[in-house]
């Protein structure tokens, strides 16, 4: 192939989106993919293996999720360079989207190897399209941080945005965050969208005040997208 004006014989790089839930939720793009080339680097192997075993899948499969480490990342970039064409996938969901996809793609880049995205599901877009609340302009923020001063700092730097905000957040410290949100952005709509696309799906729609009262005795599980209505115009 030929990239960025110089011939080169490096494999392709796969960015392939996989289901955030239900398995039907994956492209026949994505399937074909999948099968076709050399080698799978993935997330979550375990969760991977389930995918395939589905759809009758035989491709190699290897890990490389977030503390693989710089080594394995060169490991995969050094196959790419020898021809091998290699996809990754997350646990669930976009690659390179709140996980280590990013880094390898990084180097990818770098590398002058080329790069294929395969687009499908994720977290953040699909409960974005069942908020209800603007969508026409977001911020996405990934994950949460996990300590009290620095979750209310991130809050406290978003306080005056008029953007719809996403996060992505643990079923351990939900309660924590809406609380922090509440004191810091003040009483505003919110959602929160669990287990998007499975069995025990949900979606709570309410002030922020009313779903932390609405969670306060409930146990919580599944993974979590919290989505916040952005500052209010000025009247």
């Amino acid at each position: 192939m030929k990239q960025n004006g110089s011939e080169t014989t490096s494999g392709t790089l796969y960015l392939v989106s996989t289901p955030i839930g239900n398995l039907e939720d994956i492209t026949l793009r994505a399937l074909n993919t999948l099968k076709e080339i050399a080698l799978i680097a993935a997330e979550d192997t375990r969760r991977t293996k389930k995918l395939l075993n589905h759809y009758q899948i035989k491709t190699p499969l290897t890990s490389y999720f977030e503390y693989s480490g710089f080594r394995k990342a060169q490991s995969l970039i050094s196959q790419l360079k020898k021809g091998k064409d290699i996809a990754i996938v997350s646990e669930a969901g976009t690659p390179s989207i709140s996980d280590p996809g990013y880094k390898l793609t990084k180097l990818a880049i770098e590398n002058n190897i080329k790069i294929i995205p395969i687009p499908g599901a994720t977290a953040l877009i699909t409960a974005l399209s069942a908020s209800g609340l603007p969508t026409d302009s977001f911020i996405f923020e990934g994950f949460i941080p996990r300590k009290s001063g620095k979750r209310r700092n991130l809050f406290l730097s978003l306080k005056d945005q008029p953007k719809t905000l996403i996060f992505y957040e643990s079923p351990r410290r939900l309660l924590s965050s809406l609380k922090d949100i509440l004191e810091v952005l003040g009483d505003r709509k919110i959602v929160i969208a669990r287990e998007l696309t499975k069995i025990f799906e949900e979606v709570i729609r309410g002030k922020i005040s009313e779903v932390i009262e609405l969670l306060e005795d409930k146990t919580i599980k599944g993974e979590i997208t919290i989505l916040v209505s952005g500052t209010p115009s000025p009247s």
